[in-house]
């Protein structure tokens, strides 16, 4: 076995950078108090678009949309101009026979019924193979028996299940109609949790009608109000490195850089909501890593007990608490992480050891050093 846990203790300003349905930002009750909390689809789809903006790893972003069918014909009318007039018929039967999916009702242009993860190179094989059979395609045109006939005989559903990019190889697949197609993910991120109790807030703003003002009238032009929070939150990740190197067509050397790459992302990553307003742009206090050969474990229980403000805030304290969760855990069970590395500032360090929780932090590497110690390690574990 081989994992990769993945623990970060990150302090957010005032901020709703993951709301619900009226706005608020999301919470939890964890150790009976009320916490903070960021949904792990919110962090996941924030390591998606981190991947998608570096050059380095924009080949493994992945789509993941319901207008598969519309990004097939368009390219198709680029690749075929001759099936230009039938083009959105030909992607939305492409992407049935490619994951066995439905139409959705109602819109002008065709869409499956569900979201479909694939990659930038899957979609443009499905494409060169339609465009492969244009003549053919371009004849049966207004045929539906006869379109689906030639590209059933494309074997479209093989493609969806080759050539993953890191993305569908990290977060999966799941396809109900085509279990076929579905991809188990090799990575897992659970929700962000503040390490303390939380109380929300509300910014009540105006907003100046500027013509208004300049003609001397009274009143605001908008007036409203955003509810916000501030917390330090424990964010947690793992990556099964046998998983992804399935997932990856048994490539191993793509499976280190890809974990290392998903790290990184993780790590620096923050996700967009109501980003314009708060400029909740942090990174994170301490991000420790620790390879395991037996299972993953998660530190949340570190802060069941919630952290309670102190003169120097939550961040030490959640940190020395996490560190000597982490060595109690291990000591119970008999177990230990084959590395464990950490990258942090020099005062967090400091403050630790002034708390009264005798915890003992790593030797301290920049996340570049960290990553590669990591990379090493893993590489031990992962069979050639």
């Amino acid at each position: 076995m081989a994992w990769l846990d993945i623990h970060i203790l990150q302090t957010v300003p005032p901020s709703n950078i993951n709301r619900d349905d009226a706005g608020s930002p999301k919470t939890a009750y964890y150790g009976g108090v009320r916490r903070a909390r960021v949904s792990s689809q919110a962090w996941k789809r924030a390591v998606r678009t981190a991947f998608r903006e570096d050059p380095a790893t924009s080949a493994d972003a992945g789509r993941r949309t319901r207008r598969l069918p519309q990004v097939i014909a368009d390219r198709l009318r680029e690749a075929s101009p001759a099936l230009a007039e039938h083009a959105d018929t030909i992607g939305m039967l492409a992407a049935t026979a490619a994951f066995n999916v439905s139409r959705a009702r109602g819109g002008s242009r065709p869409t499956t019924e569900y979201l479909l993860f694939l990659g930038e190179a899957q979609t443009s094989r499905i494409v060169e193979a339609l465009a492969s059979k244009a003549d053919e395609l371009a004849s049966a045109a207004g045929d539906e028996d006869r379109l689906n006939e030639i590209i059933g005989g494309l074997g479209l559903d093989r493609l969806g299940i080759t050539g993953h990019p890191g993305a569908v190889a990290l977060f999966g697949r799941m396809v109900a109609d085509a279990p076929e197609t579905s991809v188990d993910a090799a990575c897992q991120v659970a929700h962000a949790i503040s390490t303390h109790e939380v109380i929300d807030q509300f910014d009540y703003f105006t907003a100046v009608d500027d013509e208004a003002q300049e003609a001397d009238e009274r009143g605001a032009g908008m007036i409203g109000s955003i509810e916000f929070n501030s917390a330090t939150l424990y964010r947690y990740a793992t990556v099964d490195l046998r998983e992804l190197a399935e997932n990856l067509d048994g490539n191993r050397d793509r499976a280190l850089d890809l974990a290392i790459a998903f790290t990184k992302a993780f790590a620096t990553s923050m996700p967009t909501g109501k980003a314009n307003t708060f400029a909740n742009h942090t990174r994170p206090e301490l991000v420790l890593l620790a390879v395991r050969d037996d299972q993953p474990v998660s530190l949340v229980g570190a802060f069941e007990r919630p952290v309670r403000p102190s003169d120097s805030g939550y961040v030490a304290e959640s940190a020395a608490r996490l560190l000597s969760y982490l060595t109690e855990q291990d000591e119970v069970y008999g177990t230990a992480p084959r590395l464990t590395v950490a990258a942090y500032p020099q005062w967090l360090a400091e403050a630790i050891s002034q708390t009264k929780t005798g915890a003992e932090i790593p030797a301290r590497d920049p996340l570049p050093a960290a990553l590669q110690r990591v990379r090493a390690e893993l590489d031990t574990l992962l069979p050639a």
